[in-house]
């Protein structure tokens, strides 16, 4: 790369450039450093003036529209009307306010509500660029004509967003394709912006009201982060196939292939999928297609995806999922995509056990696990506080629960205790939000709950990992005694999956129970089923009433006659006793009975 100052020629590789070493064309950033993009600007900063005088002038004119409203008494009566002013404020400015608009809409800690509710309709479209540009970039990206990769190539775009525009088009070889081509002149423009958003950041930070626990600038450099990822189609390409793999065993999911001899930073092409948006339902049902079903497919997916492997689509908007038509899902747009860790998700199944439950005292320990709360902070005062609000937006029935009534309630919290929200949180609110508000343009009455928590108890009640054998525990034990509500709950609510089997998951069960390991739960049954001296029959025959209908004796014996055979002389002494002493216990309360 090649940078001219006082006539001296100073030659810099990308990889310098990316290091911030001397200074660069933004055009050659491939990551996200802000230290490099300032020192560039500190040089030139006059490329940056007129575009400061438009983003000044724009929001200049809706804040003294706000003061307006607060001078004639109207703030209640123009709340709305400002909102939509904000969203087409965005608009206009561009692709990195139009990105800038979709990261708030998940930020209540950063954006009143009224805003947020109003920002979340932020659609992600911008008029599309020339044709011919964009032919150009494709045949420099793949440095071939157009005829000798193509046979066939739409003369127009048929999708185009705030960072690129999609074509239709054919292989040589037959393969039908959906080609991505970026926008010209994208990387200088979002780095332009991002400068001067770092630079109000730092010089807005200490006069805004907000409890961030942190710098208003890392904010701004984690949005960085993430958009320059989303503008490396060679990393989309790459976050296609790892979310493809994680889902190969699922029929119901289909992901595009990638075609690498085709692909490059600014130019992505990918196999062609037909399908319907999922918010045209009447196209769905003309196909034959069972709405239900496919919110059950989405809604699963979305929680494998945080709950299992742990590599979530954070942009899974109407546009970028798709119903086909042999009944399947299918993810398109693979530029938005965030990875949590282990202890991650582990705290995530606690917490929405927790919210269940309304267990709200664990909950906020949860928030202080997952960075909702820093770990100095007095919890004590926030547990009623999430209970009056969290509550109130569950309600006396678990199925009237929705994210959408939860971002809202929680909102509200953000400014009265030191609650933030992490980016990535801010990218999983997004996610859940966007999937439930796409199901209940399918179902207007969907509950979240009836699909998610069913899949969360057959989670619970079938996990073979230690870890998850230590959370169902949790669940089914508070203050050293043994909840029998709670596991008929989680069993009646896991019936309710298609794919849960209930015998499987009994001999899982008795399996652990007669191991090593379940040493422990073997003696809190004991305690639990002669609990206050007497022995809890009621409560193992509701047991029994819930699943008999699954429990087939043809099943049951061949269930039964496997364990046996399975059974070791340790694991039998180890339930032998415990057996025998129930049996003398039944037979001393049917004597004193007599």
């Amino acid at each position: 790369m090649w940078v001219r100052r006082k006539a001296i020629i100073v030659n810099f590789s990308v990889e310098e450039a990316n290091k911030g070493v001397g200074q660069y064309q933004p055009a050659l950033l491939t990551l996200y450093n802000p230290e490099a993009i300032a020192r560039y600007y500190s040089y030139r900063p006059w490329l940056a003036w007129g575009r400061l005088l438009r983003i000044i002038s724009s929001f200049a004119g809706f804040i003294l529209s706000l003061k307006w409203d607060e001078w004639q008494d109207k703030v209640e009566q123009n709340k709305g009307k400002r909102a939509i002013q904000l969203r087409e404020l965005l608009t206009r400015l561009g692709p990195t306010f139009i990105k800038v608009g979709q990261a708030l809409s998940t930020r209540p800690d950063l954006i009143r509500k009224d805003f947020l509710e109003e920002l979340i309709k932020l659609q992600d479209q911008l008029p599309p660029f020339d044709n011919a540009i964009a032919y150009k970039i494709i045949e420099t990206e793949l440095d071939s004509p157009i005829h000798e990769s193509f046979s066939e190539l739409s003369p127009s775009p048929v999708a185009a967003a705030s960072l690129g525009q999609v074509y239709r088009g054919r292989l040589i070889s037959g393969e039908e394709v959906a080609v991505k081509v970026q926008r010209p002149n994208l990387r200088p423009t979002l780095t332009r912006d991002l400068y001067l958003l770092r630079w109000a950041a730092s010089w807005l930070a200490p006069w805004l009201p907000l409890n961030l626990g942190h710098d208003l600038t890392l904010i701004v450099d984690e949005f960085g982060t993430k958009l320059f990822e989303e503008i490396d189609y060679i990393n989309e390409g790459r976050n296609a196939e790892k979310f493809a793999s994680n889902f190969r065993n699922d029929p119901q999911v289909r992901v595009p292939g990638i075609y690498w001899r085709y692909t490059n930073t600014h130019v992505l092409t990918l196999e062609w999928i037909d399908g319907f948006k999922l918010t045209d339902t009447k196209r769905i049902r003309e196909a034959g297609l069972d709405p239900e079903a496919i919110i059950q497919i989405g809604v699963t997916s979305g929680l494998q995806q945080l709950l299992e492997h742990g590599f979530f689509h954070a942009d899974p908007h109407p546009g970028n999922l798709f119903a086909v038509p042999d009944g399947r899902m299918a993810y398109i747009d693979f530029g938005m995509m965030d990875q949590l860790e282990e202890t991650t998700k582990e705290t995530l199944v606690d917490a929405l056990v927790h919210l269940v439950n309304k267990d709200y005292t664990d909950l906020a320990e949860d928030f202080v696990k997952l960075g909702f709360l820093t770990p100095d902070t007095n919890i004590c005062p926030i547990v009623p506080a999430l209970e009056a609000v969290l509550g109130n937006a569950i309600g006396k029935n678990v199925k009237d629960f929705n994210f959408k009534t939860i971002t809202d309630e929680f909102s509200e919290l953000m400014y009265e205790y030191p609650f933030r929200v992490p980016a990535k949180f801010a990218l999983i609110i997004r996610s859940l939000v966007t999937q439930e508000g796409i199901a209940l343009s399918l179902n207007p009455d969907f509950k979240i709950v009836e699909v998610g928590y069913p899949y969360i108890a057959r989670r619970l009640l079938t996990g073979e990992s230690p870890e998850l054998r230590r959370r169902l525990l949790n669940v089914l034990f508070k203050d050293g005694k043994f909840q029998w509500q709670r596991l008929e709950n989680l069993i009646a609510i896991a019936r309710t999956d298609n794919n849960f089997d209930v015998l499987p998951t009994a001999q899982m069960g008795f399996q652990f129970l007669i191991s090593e390991e379940g040493k422990f739960l073997r003696r809190q049954l004991v305690l639990a089923l002669t609990e206050d001296d007497r022995l809890h029959t009621e409560d193992v025959q509701r047991l029994w009433n819930l699943v008999k209908d699954d429990l087939k004796p043809d099943r049951l014996l061949n269930v039964a006659i496997g364990i046996l055979t399975d059974l070791s002389r340790e694991g039998a002494a180890a339930i032998l006793p415990k057996a025998t002493f129930l049996a003398s216990f039944a037979g001393n309360q049917s004597t004193n009975n007599n």
